[in-house]
């Protein structure tokens, strides 16, 4: 992993009214690491990561993505980055070729160029007998893999992923997951949400929060080790559900 910040986050505040979603958060994000986010639903997860592709202001705070500034270059960060939202982001009565081309043309990708990453990327997946076929035919696991290949068809600086292997069976969750390093091998870096505890463990770093402030980040095996825990899930558990140890 390179040593080179690419998200950079200091005293972030987000509020919708009097709620505030995120708290005061800071954390530094480097190229090529799988960075994983962790918190239960409303903890903030989500409202980080539209802060942090361009696609809601911060309240306040200093936060940089891809070398820009997220307030005065929001369009800039945006061309530096890939996105997989959390429900199925490609469209549906398109087919697998024509959803690659139209997001290669979104990201302003020339047409040939567009046509050979097209080629290339059904042939690195075995899609290639699928190039024709509607998206909405096809199985969730392809059509989720097939997602992530479009998010980072432009080959961005950083590619957000809010719980991408939701709903998908465990052996595509495992596929979907070595996409995911050979992305970060090729220097890309992957910032992603998830539910699933155990896929926490692939990741580099894991930040952990809980109602909307960070309550710890560090490497699966240092977090394992700080809190004496087996798994991340029990760390999760443990620093994140504090209620759940107040019984004995």
């Amino acid at each position: 992993m390179i040593n080179e910040k690419v998200i950079e986050v200091k005293d972030l505040v987000k509020k919708f009214g009097s709620f505030v979603a995120n708290d005061n958060l800071t954390f530094d994000v480097y190229r090529g690491e799988i960075f994983g986010f962790l918190g239960a639903n409303g903890a903030g997860k989500t409202t980080t990561l539209r802060i942090l592709s361009g696609l809601s202001k911060p309240t306040s705070g200093d936060v940089r993505v891809a070398g820009f500034d997220i307030y005065r270059h929001a369009e800039r960060v945006k061309r530096h980055i890939g996105y997989m939202c959390q429900k199925f982001s490609l469209y549906e009565d398109l087919t697998v070729a024509e959803n690659i081309m139209l997001y290669g043309g979104i990201y302003g990708l020339p047409k040939k160029l567009i046509e050979g990453k097209t080629t290339e990327l059904l042939e690195s997946m075995d899609f290639t007998a699928y190039r024709k076929r509607i998206i909405g035919d096809l199985p969730l696991g392809m059509r989720q893999k097939l997602a992530f290949a479009v998010a980072i068809l432009h080959d961005p600086d950083i590619v957000f992923l809010d719980e991408p292997t939701g709903g998908v069976d465990p052996i595509t969750r495992r596929q979907f997951w070595e996409m995911i390093y050979k992305a970060s091998a090729d220097g890309i870096t992957v910032f992603v949400t998830t539910h699933y505890m155990d896929e926490a463990e692939y990741c580099d770093r894991v930040s952990i929060m809980s109602e909307g402030r960070i309550v710890d980040i560090d490497s699966p095996a240092g977090l394992k080790d700080k809190y004496r825990c087996a798994t991340v899930q029990d760390v999760f558990v443990k620093i994140a559900r504090p209620s759940n140890n107040k019984t004995g």
